[in-house]
Formats: C-alpha cells, structure tokens, sequence
C-alpha cells in the first residue's frame, strides 16, 4: 500500500517504551504533519468490546464487533494535528489507559482478522494527508512501500526504567511476546526500515536524525520481489 498521491507517510514501529510515541509527536510537529497513534486505535476497539459486553478472548465474538461497527476517523486540531478512531461520536481517552483495557487490546490484536480490519481503517488515515504514524506493523503491514521507515528499539534495562515500576516490565515482557509470536505480522521491523537505538540518545537527537531523513533524499529501499 502506497501513501495518497502528493502526501508522506513516516512508518515509526518498535516495541513498548522505545520511545516512539514521543518521538513520533515531535516528528510530525516539526513537518508540520498529522500524526496517528495505531496502539491508541486497538485500545479503542478493546474498550468499546469492553463496553458491549464482549468477551476479547472470543475471536468470533471481538469479529463480529468489528463489522458492525461503524467506525469514523476524525482530523483533531492541535500540535500536531493528530487523526483518530471515535467510538459512536465519542473520543475515549483516559479510559484507553486503565489496566483492563491494555490487556484487552493484546487479546484483540492477535487476531488475525482484527488486524487485516485495523489496517484497512488505518490506510484511510491517508486522505488526511502526510502523516506520522507510529505502532507495531506500520512498515510491515500497513504501509509497506512508504520510503520512510524507522525502527526505533532500545535495552530492556531502559525500557523498564522509562516505565518506572517493576510491574510494568512483566508487562511489557508479556506485551512483546504476544505481538512477536502472533501469526499476522508480527512484530519486527519493516524491509529497508531504519533502526534506531534509543538508550543512550535524547529525545531530541532521534527526532533530528529522522527529520533529516525525511527532508533530504529518500531512503534507498532494500531490494525484494516486485
């Protein structure tokens, strides 16, 4: 899948707490681009299963909530502009964050149709325009052919320190299994994409590295089948 004529797509993947999420906002305010947050995406369809009662173990169960749900992308001002998924005309926030829905989210992204369904709704993002779109299969699945892929990893010391309490690494431990053993593009860096160590760089260092790229020449992409 190629990004709209005229418009850019900047693939940022890589595991919990590398730092994609930051930088992926710093990047996409610094090009003056849209930026879309996918995990935020699977927490949304997790919580709305929550919200109906569906059990997200239940592959037919969370399948069915995907068809007949009629889902809305929609354009948020801001710094940057950021494109998301409402549920019913509502935006949930807060309550992407609760415990109950981050274990929810991985039971729904394993599956393999969910996720054939999330990539379609997040190839749409596209009409929006250039965009800055962070998650966990964007240059593998998602947009594969884009010229701008980025791996961003970094040590499990790291990121365990970045998340601030032990509990939270069994968790990120659980979180990385379950997304590099599931069957449907599972987690790994997209061909040709650009890795990225983050332990020992700031912030402000990887988001340079990777405007620089973006702004100058294109990516020469590694060779594969047409």
């Amino acid at each position: 899948m190629k990004p709209a004529p005229g418009g850019k797509v900047i693939a940022i993947d890589g595991p919990s707490a590398s730092g994609k999420s930051t930088v992926a906002r710093s990047v996409a305010r610094s090009l003056g681009y849209c930026y879309v947050d996918t995990g935020a995406m699977y927490r949304a369809l997790a919580w709305h299963c929550l919200q109906l009662g569906v059990d997200t173990r239940s592959e037919s169960a969370v399948m069915a909530a995907c068809r007949h749900w009629k889902t809305r992308l929609h354009r948020l001002e801001g710094d940057p502009d950021e494109v998301v998924l409402l549920v019913e005309g509502y935006r949930p926030t807060a309550e992407l964050r609760t415990a109950e829905v981050a274990k929810a989210a991985s039971d729904v992204a394993v599956v393999a149709g969910v996720r054939r369904w999330m990539q379609q709704v997040q190839r749409d993002c596209a009409r929006f325009g250039s965009l800055v779109m962070e998650g966990r299969d964007i240059g593998t699945a998602v947009f594969p052919e884009t010229d701008f892929k980025f791996w961003l990893d970094a040590s499990s010391e790291e990121r365990a320190r970045r998340r601030g309490a032990q509990g939270v690494v069994d968790n990120l431990a659980y979180r990385d299994h379950q997304d590099s053993q599931r069957k449907a593009t599972p987690l790994m860096p997209g061909l040709g994409a650009v890795r990225v160590d983050t332990t020992a760089q700031s912030i402000e260092q990887v988001v340079t590295s990777i405007v620089t790229r973006v702004s100058g020449e294109p990516q020469v992409k590694a060779a594969g089948p047409d």
